[in-house]
């Protein structure tokens, strides 16, 4: 504890990784682990209020872990858009709080942490602790809608499942989604580079769950997924199958057994009549076809809230770094110019 790494930074142990932070921070305690770092809770001694710390895991151990997290901390940085579930119900847009690294000299740069608010519950944990009434489903669908038409405008793919694995729209696109009950047909078997509705997909996934209680499509592996997809939507028709770029996924499919489209007023019959027809517009299994987020917002079933002046776009997302083709070095010195340049209060002011 209270050993110094450089002026301005205390050194602790935390779960057998070494922490070096600024004093600013201090109380840390873990709070979890993702794909690409840990995650502690700390008190920043500066504004009083709690915040999430992020360090990141070997950013720099391979050319393309290099390029990801250079694209990860450049897009917190430049658009400012971090989409989180707060604990008293609702999706917000936040900024990146703070960047740091204890390696000020560029030849002994390994490491950074990135600060973030903190939230106590997400929506997992409040379903599991209460039933939500219909209005507050209403609202919290209506927030996470409007927050995916925002970052969706920037050109921003956010897929919902782990807000780390935000990333800027492009050709080419991983099938690589954290939990896959919430994955988009199109995502499972890489049918084809994939657009902004692989969230609304995933949003109708969580709207469903809200209102039942229960996983819409609960697969134990990918083929299982996809199975209970098709059990609802029925297998995809010839002008789908012609449309997927991956010949291995239209072989796939042409030899399913064919099913047809249920009735989803017989599938969901408890539900409100404008519920089962917004989920069955966001359920479509083409990307081309299934409502956008914006035209979510307008649907009857969000109409208390619907307001399309405070649904607002963000400004696109500069993407022009992502065309660069550079060594491991060059990254990483990209990455230590950005977090010196970093400015809480003018991220584009930042080198990159």
């Amino acid at each position: 504890m209270n050993i110094h790494s450089k002026p301005g930074f205390y050194r602790l142990e935390i779960q057998k990784t070494t922490w070096d932070v600024p004093v600013r921070y201090d109380s840390l305690r873990p709070v979890g682990s993702g794909a690409y770092g840990t995650v502690c809770s700390a008190i920043d001694q500066k504004t009083k209020e709690k915040v999430a710390i992020k360090k990141l895991y070997r950013p720099f151990q391979s050319l393309i872990h290099a390029k990801r997290l250079t694209g990860k901390l450049h897009l917190r940085v430049r658009s400012c858009v971090y989409m989180l579930l707060v604990f008293c119900g609702f999706f917000k847009v936040i900024s990146l709080l703070d960047v740091f690294t204890p390696d000020s000299v560029l030849e002994k740069f390994q490491t950074f942490y990135m600060v973030m608010p903190f939230v106590a519950q997400d929506l997992g944990h409040i379903m599991k602790k209460k039933r939500l009434t219909d209005r507050i489903i209403v609202y919290l669908f209506y927030q996470l809608l409007r927050g995916l038409k925002y970052i969706h405008s920037a050109g921003i793919i956010h897929r919902i499942l782990d807000f780390g694995l935000a990333r800027q729209a492009e050709s080419e696109m991983t099938g690589y989604v954290v939990t896959r009950w919430y994955r988009a047909p199109e995502v499972i078997f890489n049918w084809m580079h994939y657009k902004e509705t692989v969230d609304v997909w995933s949003a109708a996934c969580i709207l469903a769950e809200m209102i039942t209680g229960h996983v819409l499509f609960p697969g134990h592996d990918s083929i299982d997924q996809l199975k209970k997809i098709m059990r609802l939507t029925g297998t995809p028709d010839f002008s789908l199958v012609q449309k997927m770029q991956s010949k291995d996924a239209q072989s796939y499919v042409q030899g399913l057994p064919p099913q047809r489209k249920k009735n989803f007023r017989e599938v969901f019959p408890n539900m409100e009549e404008k519920a089962v027809d917004l989920l069955e517009g966001m359920l479509l299994l083409d990307p081309d076809t299934r409502l956008t987020a914006k035209q979510g917002l307008s649907h009857p079933f969000l109409a208390d809230y619907h307001d399309s002046e405070s649904e607002t776009d963000s400004e696109p997302y500069d993407d022009s770094f992502e065309s660069l083709e550079l060594a491991v070095g060059e990254w990483k010195s990209l990455i230590h110019m950005e977090i010196m340049t970093f400015d809480p209060n003018n991220p584009s002011k930042t080198a990159m």
